[in-house]
């Protein structure tokens, strides 16, 4: 089964744009096709997805599990245990690993819950 040709036909809607406005559509095409992984990674996560993002930060998979069970613990880990991490390094201008560690010691997570109140900053 041979595919037929119709580039150039589907090339047309496409011929007369500029090279700014075919980067702009391929930058709009590119957020159509992320958005929906981006929507799940938003509202679907589990524990151990948060530790397999700590071990990929640098974290033992001791560690990662006490910084997960800490943010369950908190009712955090909807806002994801890296992004925790990260958002307290730099609230606190720290490294990822030195802050992690902060949170494995149970320190600092009274620094946490203000970091994601009021929505989105």
């Amino acid at each position: 089964m041979k595919r037929a040709d119709d580039f150039q036909e589907r090339r047309k809607k496409l011929a007369d744009l500029s090279e700014d406005q075919l980067e702009a559509r391929f930058w709009e095409l590119a957020e159509e096709l992320v958005d929906p992984i981006v929507d799940l990674g938003y509202k679907n996560t589990s524990p151990s997805i948060e530790r397999s993002i700590l071990l990929r930060m640098g974290f033992s998979s001791v560690e990662a599990k006490s910084i997960v069970d800490n943010a369950i613990d908190r009712g955090l880990i909807g806002k994801g245990v890296g992004h925790i991490v990260y958002k307290l390094a730099n609230k606190k201008n720290m490294g990822i690993r030195e802050t992690g560690l902060l949170l494995v010691e149970g320190d600092a997570w009274n620094e946490v819950k203000p970091l994601f109140e009021g929505g989105a900053k």
